[in-house]
């Protein structure tokens, strides 16, 4: 995409997430202080249990990227899940650089709760420009955020750039599978204010020219089905939370949504799951 469609789809997102709807929405429905897809053990599992599952599949994936004195830079951190375990559970320092105000105050308040705010920087921003030195990480981090990318190649040179020789970069993100009909994918991604989603060839292709060294996916599109049922059932019997957190005519509206997506999954239009590669 042209660099110049940047700031466009940065404003869109910071549009998007800010919203009282979408933000009570992820909040109170999709799992709380995770805003990313689950790895599901059960169909019928808590989504912030499969949410959870995740990081953690990630993490083992980069598990010599963390630690006490390694930083982590998260692009697209939402409300702070991640961040929080990684800090937690690793001892690592955490940049937490993401486009919407409104969550970047809850995940600071989330991290002063747990007395994290020392580990973790919260930073209001766009990973197209990633406000860092070259070389200043030790894992690139992100979870279902480049979508929102209006120019995903500039996005992962900036994660190229901070990182240092030898780090890693993981991430996941929604996509549109090899060949599925754009007339039927279209409407799932404008639902999300994008113009379109990436493709899996595409972000390998991005891969081999930055050169990065032992890329590798893990498919894990199954999950996304299972997500979007779970989110369906959410949405269908609301939880107090929810009813008092978003509008009766976003609900609807999400009636008349999630099942679409979910269908698209069923048929295989979308995919999802887990890129990691190391800087050369």
């Amino acid at each position: 995409m042209a660099e110049d469609m940047a700031a466009p789809a940065a404003d869109a997102a910071r549009v998007y997430y800010d919203s009282r709807d979408v933000d009570g929405f992820y909040a109170q429905a999709w799992g709380g202080e995770d805003i990313h897809f689950g790895v599901y053990a059960d169909p019928c599992e808590a989504i912030s249990v499969a949410s959870g599952r995740t990081v953690e599949r990630l993490a083992a994936k980069v598990a010599d990227g963390l630690g006490t004195g390694r930083r982590v830079l998260d692009m697209g951190s939402g409300y702070g899940g991640a961040a929080r375990r990684l800090a937690q559970e690793f001892g690592c320092r955490v940049v937490a650089l993401n486009i919407s105000e409104v969550q970047n105050r809850r995940h600071r308040e989330l991290n002063a709760q747990r007395g994290l705010d020392g580990r973790i920087e919260v930073v209001t921003g766009s990973f197209h420009d990633i406000p860092a030195a070259d070389g200043s990480f030790d894992v690139v981090w992100s979870q279902d955020a480049l979508c929102h990318s209006g120019d995903r190649s500039r996005a992962l040179r900036e994660a190229q750039r901070v990182l240092k020789a030898g780090g890693h970069l993981v991430f996941t993100d929604i996509m549109a599978a090899e060949g599925a009909p754009a007339d039927e994918v279209r409407p799932l991604a404008e639902r999300l204010t994008v113009s379109a989603f990436a493709t899996p060839g595409f972000y390998e292709e991005q891969l081999r020219a930055l050169d990065f060294s032992g890329a590798d996916f893990e498919d894990l599109s199954k999950h996304m089905l299972t997500h979007y049922e779970r989110l369906i059932a959410e949405v269908r019997t609301p939880a107090p939370g929810l009813v008092n957190a978003v509008s009766a005519a976003y609900r609807d509206r999400l009636e008349a949504n999630l099942p679409k997506v979910a269908d698209a999954c069923r048929k295989g239009h979308l995919t999802w799951g887990i890129y990691h590669a190391r800087r050369s």
